[in-house]
């Protein structure tokens, strides 16, 4: 006898009642042409064409639409352990209730990256459809980019804590925007080896202690290779007069020499330290202005630096400069900052001095000529609205981004 041919009676009396009839007969007919579909689905390849098994589907998911919770989680369970399950039938299970998507979510290895978008992007889904599928063993580029466009927590956290999970740009992206405001999302992202060093060094401004150490541990790199790929255009430049801007900006980055020269010849205080020892006599913003142009950045980068509370970044800047420590400690009193007592320093210039002492005058210029770079990008009211309204995030040039992330409110 073949294996479907069996009889009426041998389908279960509940499972008639759970399908919603009361008819002893026709419940039981319902409820035998529910399970044979299901043992129709679940035919491996080798006995049944792909157009008779999409067609056993169609059907199913037309008893299914009447059935209750508990018969749809039953079947669900069944159905996630096929390896090859019609597209749509997964579709319309992951999009139920919870309890009838989670086995199917959590197990069935039938997922494509379509389905699984389709299911996150579904407006009848939760949060927790989309934390399931974030858990899932593999989760590839395309479907992260969609979670992480959701902006949701616990959904963002578990791609990161997901070794199985891909981050596309888009995604860390993002994430680092929300890592403003969310700051778990930190340490998390530094784990990460999708993590750029433009994203690292703008989430710089709002890390704690330990996420900034690793930042600069991480992403403050010698520029070796870049030199070594420039050097020959360092005297051509300036043949030309450096008349490029774009070769002018991105040589400036690259170059060894941090200070500006000529800012110098023009300064009423002869040098960065002349102009330090002023502020400590009198602290006043034209002073801070000049120390600004005297190390080579913009007021705007040198006013972020100079205002962290973590201070940190002022150890950077010193570092970057070629000041002595003495200076480093004089720019600090000149802040109006606390030094504490030798018995009980400050730990924020406990800090900052180890951060000073720690850092080579390389890596320390290539940090600060990434924040000169980034945070002193041209940010019109426009730009910074079509930013917020979501345009295109490659429309606009990565200093743009991290310029807006870091200071908007």
């Amino acid at each position: 006898m073949h294996e479907f041919e069996i009889e009426i009676g041998e389908a279960p009396a509940m499972l008639g009642e759970e399908l919603g009839l009361t008819n002893d007969g026709p419940q039981r007919t319902r409820a035998a042409l529910f399970r044979r579909l299901q043992d129709v689905v679940g035919l491996p390849s080798s006995r049944i064409s792909p157009q008779e098994r999409h067609m056993a589907a169609d059907l199913l998911i037309e008893m299914l639409r009447e059935c209750d919770v508990a018969t749809r989680v039953r079947c669900a369970e069944r159905i996630s352990l096929l390896h090859d399950a019609p597209s749509l039938l997964l579709r319309f299970l992951a999009r139920d209730d919870i309890e009838v998507a989670t086995p199917l979510i959590q197990i069935c290895t039938s997922f494509n990256d379509s389905d699984l978008i389709a299911v996150a992007t579904s407006p009848n889904v939760t949060t927790e459809h989309r934390l399931l599928i974030a858990q899932r063993k593999l989760v590839n580029e395309v479907v992260s980019d969609v979670l992480a466009e959701y902006e949701e927590l616990e959904v963002c956290i578990a791609l990161l804590k997901n070794e199985g999970s891909k981050l596309a740009h888009p995604a860390t992206e993002k994430i680092t925007a929300m890592s403003k405001s969310e700051l778990s999302l930190v340490p998390l992202l530094l784990k990460r080896p999708e993590i750029k060093p433009s994203q690292a060094l703008t989430m710089f401004w709002w890390a704690d202690e330990e996420g900034r150490k690793r930042i600069l541990q991480r992403f403050a790199v010698e520029r070796i290779t870049l030199l070594e790929a420039a050097q020959d255009l360092f005297p051509r430049a300036a043949k030309e007069s450096w008349q490029d801007p774009l070769v002018r900006k991105s040589l400036q980055f690259i170059e060894r020499r941090q200070r500006n020269r000529a800012a110098a010849e023009k300064s009423p205080f002869g040098s960065l330290e002349g102009a330090i020892e002023a502020l400590e006599r009198d602290f006043n913003m034209e002073t801070l202005t000049e120390i600004a142009f005297l190390s080579g950045i913009k007021p705007a980068c040198s006013a972020q630096i100079l205002s962290d509370p973590g201070g940190e970044a002022i150890a950077i800047l010193c570092k970057a400069t070629g000041l002595k420590r003495f200076y480093l400690m004089a720019l600090w009193r000149g802040l109006r900052r606390p030094l504490g007592s030798d018995a009980e320093p400050d730990p924020a210039y406990t800090r900052t001095r180890l951060v000073f002492d720690s850092i080579s005058t390389n890596r320390a210029q290539t940090v600060l000529r990434y924040w000169n770079w980034a945070l002193t990008s041209a940010m019109s009211p426009v730009l910074a609205a079509k930013l917020q309204d979501g345009d295109e995030i490659m429309d606009f040039s990565v200093s743009a981004r991290m310029s807006h992330l870091v200071f908007r409110q």
